[in-house]
């Protein structure tokens, strides 16, 4: 592992660090995340950036207190981690992924909470669970294509627990997509979705989530990405205007 250092992105240094995912400040996405991101901001969440001894940002991870988190989770005391992501393959399996483990866990121990908690999955747009069992972690519950894993701090603490999204997906007639700017993509994809709905004649309905509570009470387990049709989840994360073509050519021939 070459020399490297955690930055914590602040609602002061945003422009400068940037959050990532989408570097461009000018972006929609970016400037719908920002927003997003300096609202929550106040309530513990944190985006710190992994760089190189050049100074390139490599890595980055995103966690929050867990009453606040934006999945469908349930867990008092724990801290949760939204998102981490090592960029490029050159840098992957270099330990850089245990070292902002490392970093949330001494927040953790430092702000007294229980443990720490993620949500992971083998699927799209959220990080596999074998980073965090090689760190200790735990897989205590799965619902779908998602696990739950916990690391704890305080071992006497409860387990934390996923809600039960696929009870939810039944409230939702016709087609719906649900969406939170959490994801610095979503804005991207919901203006191409609403276009091609438009253009084929589909009344999307679409929601956007504007608060903790409401994406914890998300129709899937990634939360914040829904997209869903008379009751059935189509699609749990990011699409493309081209697989959203896809998916209603096929759907719409049942």
């Amino acid at each position: 592992m070459g020399h490297v250092h955690l930055i914590n992105v602040t609602p002061e240094n945003v422009l400068k660090e940037t959050l990532f995912c989408v570097k461009n400040t000018s972006d929609p996405g970016f400037i719908k995340k920002n927003e997003w991101y300096t609202n929550r901001f106040q309530e513990g969440l944190r985006i710190r950036i992994l760089k190189n001894e050049a100074g390139k940002p490599i890595g980055f991870i995103e966690y929050v207190p867990a009453k606040y988190a934006w999945r469908p989770i349930n867990a008092p005391s724990y801290l949760f981690i939204h998102c981490m992501f090592v960029y490029s393959n050159n840098d992957k399996h270099q330990g850089y992924g245990s070292l902002m483990l490392e970093a949330c866990k001494s927040d953790a121990k430092s702000n007294g909470y229980n443990g720490i908690c993620v949500i992971t999955s083998e699927g799209s747009w959220i990080t596999n669970k074998n980073i965090f069992l090689q760190n200790g972690y735990s897989q205590i519950d799965k619902r779908d294509r998602f696990e739950l894993l916990v690391k704890k701090i305080n071992t006497k603490s409860p387990d934390p627990t996923l809600n039960n999204w696929t009870l939810l997906q039944r409230n939702y007639k016709g087609w719906n997509l649900v969406y939170a700017d959490q994801c610095p993509w979503h804005e991207k994809s919901v203006l191409a979705l609403q276009s091609v709905a438009r253009e084929v004649g589909i009344d999307l309905k679409v929601q956007k989530l504007i608060s903790c509570k409401e994406a914890q009470c998300a129709p899937s387990g990634f939360g914040v990405f829904s997209l869903l049709n008379d009751g059935k989840l189509i699609e749990d994360h990011y699409l493309s205007e081209t697989r959203f073509r896809n998916i209603l050519a096929k759907e719409l021939k049942k």
